[in-house]
Parts: C-alpha cells; structure tokens; sequence
C-alpha cells in the first residue's frame, strides 16, 4: 500500500497514540488495586465488583466494533474525544455509586464504552492508514510497548493516590486525567476525514464483514484472541486479592501489575518487531503456550514476594504481546480500508474472554473460597489457543470483481 503523501507522520502517529493509550489502558490496568476497598467500603461481594468489570469489557468490546466503524469512516479524532468524555464520567460513577446498579452503569458500560473508543483498536487503524505496510507490524509494537511503559507509571501512581487520598477522590483525579486524551486526539486528526476515508474503499463494510466472517484464519485469530482476553483480564483484576488472601501485603500486588506493565514494554514491542521477520502465526502460538506453562509453574513453587515478581515479570513480557501480531495479521489478510472495525470484531472476542475471566474469577471464588479452578481453566486455554493459532494463512486474501472477493 502506498501511503498518501498527506498522511501522517509516523513519528506524530505514534506519540499521540501512544499517550492516549498510556491513560486509558493505564487507568484500567490498576483496577483491580479497587476491589477490596471498594468492596469492604460498600459491603459488596467480590462478584459484585467483578461483575461489573465483566460487563465494562463485554461492552468495551461490543462498542468496539460501532467505535471502529465510525472510526474508518469519519477519522479517529471524534471517536477519542467521545471516549474521553465517557471515561470521565464513567470514573465519578464507579466513585460515587451507592448500589450495584449505579456501579455496574459506571464502571461497566460507560467506561467501557470509553475503552472502546480510546484503545487499540482505533489507534492501530490510524497506523494502518498512515504508516507504510513493511512498518506496520513494528509501529503497532511501538505504540503497545510506549503505552505500556505508561501503564507500568500508572499502577504505582494509582496505588499511591488510594493510600494518600482514598479510593473515592483518586477515582476523581484519575477522571481529569482521563480528559487530558481529547488535546492528543487533536494530534491524530486525519487529512481526507471529513465524511470521506484517506484509505481506498474496495467494499462496503457488508462485503468486508462477509468475507472476513467466511474466511477461516479470522475466525481462528477471533478464537485464540479469546483466551487472551480470559487470561490477561483474569490475572489482571483477580490477582491482588489471591495475593492478599495468601498473606502477602498489598504492596506486592502493585509492585507485580507494575511489572507487568514495565516487561510488557519489551514483550510487546518485540512482538511487533519480530512480526516484521517471522510467521505471526508462530508468535501467537509460542506466546499462548509460554503463558500456559507460566501460570503452571507459578502455581506449583511455594509462593513468595520473589515468584510473584518473576511471574510478574515473564507474564509482562507475554501479556498484550499478542496485539500487534494479531491486529497486523488482520491488516495482512484484509488490508487497512475496514481495519479498525475487523480489529473491533476481533477484540469482541476478546473480551468475551475478559468477560468470562473476571466473572468466573469473582463467581468461583465466591462459591469454593479458592481461585483453583480458574487458574487451571487459564492453562487449559493457553494450551488450546497456542495450537488454534497454528494453521492461520496470513496471506493477504485475493478479491476479483465484481464481488471483488473469493469464497473462503
């Protein structure tokens, strides 16, 4: 694909995305450091909480796709700033809830609205629109590992400002932050966007759903991302409770999702970088199968501050390391014109995994005193998903009028 001598740089790309994914997954990486305050302050039970963060990733996923729509059609820019909006108001909501309901609305659907419109998915179609395709998989790895540097700054910020100013007012303050995404979104405005795509439109966004729902690499890639989504989410909001319950103090849970976030640099951008050189295919799949036996080891050595640091650390490497991988592979196969909305199908998936992860986390626990189970059905799918990734063609799909595809 040739880039428009209009684009944007790739140097402006990928700061401005970079930060406005560092607030948004940030802020999100270190929910789980609310569960216990917020439960123990409102008298909730765990699944209360999860819950409601199941329901922030289902619809975090499902807007995903309308996100990524209105994204390809109309530019970036109007969609972050929306979610920037959302996010905000999503942040007081989770604060200020006084019953289930109110927090399930505020941290389930209004933030995860604002997630739909402010992550991966509509970042990484402004790269696939500005930067040249022999580039494409390395800046997606770029903009994940600058963001997750971010996120690994973020953690300890929010841990601190619960500890110095209380659960409700860091939710504030981490609110007005959220709003500082709408002057970036100014930088990622696209030439061309007025009502008209920069990017060739060879189909209606029917023709190019139908092909990619017909053609079985996606549905594999849409599968795997599943798991992804049930693992990383599980860890992410469940692990300092299993932590604290095993007597560990509250400041290794933040120590470790810090971790996470600083390996998740290197993971990450090497994912992209290596996606520029071998089969993305064998990335997917040595990535699901690491986290598998990761997880296993860490179950099966005692349990210390030091093992959670190292699993920390291996997880980071792995944890988003499958996104530049599987959004170039998607870009690949169908080219950039509806990237963003393919990409928000495909994070569905994954957060219907997330979904699942949080909810059987918070719902399991509730009923056994133990998060065994998960953490085995996490294995069990890293394993499956290591050999669903095996057979995708990443082959960019051939289309010949007038339909201009061929049955898959």
């Amino acid at each position: 694909m040739r880039m428009s001598p209009h684009s944007l740089s790739i140097t402006q790309v990928l700061a401005y995305g970079a930060i406005i994914v560092t607030l948004s997954m940030g802020i999100r990486h270190g929910f789980g450091l609310w569960l216990q305050p917020i439960t123990q302050a409102q008298g909730w039970t765990r699944e209360t909480f999860a819950m409601a963060m199941a329901i922030q990733n289902l619809v975090w996923g499902f807007s995903g796709i309308f996100a990524g729509m209105v994204a390809d059609l109309f530019g970036a820019f109007r969609v972050i700033v929306v979610g920037s909006v959302l996010y905000a108001l999503g942040l007081l909501g989770m604060a200020y809830a006084h019953t289930p309901l109110q927090f399930a609305l505020g941290t389930g659907v209004l933030i995860g609205m604002a997630q739909a419109g402010t992550t991966y998915a509509v970042i990484y179609g402004v790269i696939g629109r500005n930067v040249a395709a022999e580039k494409r998989s390395w800046a997606m790895g770029v903009a994940a590992a600058v963001g997750s540097f971010g996120q690994f700054l973020m953690v300890p910020t929010e841990g601190f400002l619960i500890g110095s100013i209380g659960w409700q007012q860091a939710l504030v303050v981490l609110g007005l932050a959220s709003l500082l995404m709408i002057p970036m979104a100014w930088g990622l405005r696209e030439p061309g966007f007025g009502g008209a795509s920069a990017a060739p439109r060879e189909q209606s966004i029917t023709q190019a759903l139908r092909e990619a729902f017909q053609y079985p690499s996606f549905q594999l890639l849409m599968a795997g991302y599943f798991v992804c989504g049930f693992q990383v989410v599980f860890i992410g909001v469940h692990m300092p409770s299993y932590l604290k319950d095993k007597g560990l103090s509250p400041q290794v849970a933040s120590y470790a999702l810090a971790l996470i976030g600083l390996f998740n640099v290197l993971g990450t951008y090497a994912a992209g970088a290596l996606g520029q050189h071998l089969p993305r295919r064998h990335i997917l799949a040595f990535i699901y199968l690491a986290r598998a036996v990761a997880i296993a080891v860490f179950l099966w050595v005692p349990l210390s501050s030091v093992s959670v640091y190292v699993f920390s650390a291996v997880m980071g490497v792995l944890w988003l390391s499958t996104v530049p991988p599987t959004n170039a592979t998607v870009a690949q196969i169908f080219g950039v014109a509806h990237l963003s909305m393919l990409g928000g199908f495909v994070f569905f998936s994954h957060q219907i995994g997330s979904f699942m992860g949080v909810w059987l986390g918070g719902y399991l626990y509730d009923k056994t005193g133990s998060y065994d189970i998960v953490w085995t059905i996490a294995i069990a799918l890293g394993v499956a998903a290591a050999l669903i990734n095996l057979p995708v063609n990443e082959s960019a799909i051939a289309r010949t009028p007038p339909n201009r595809t061929q049955p898959a």
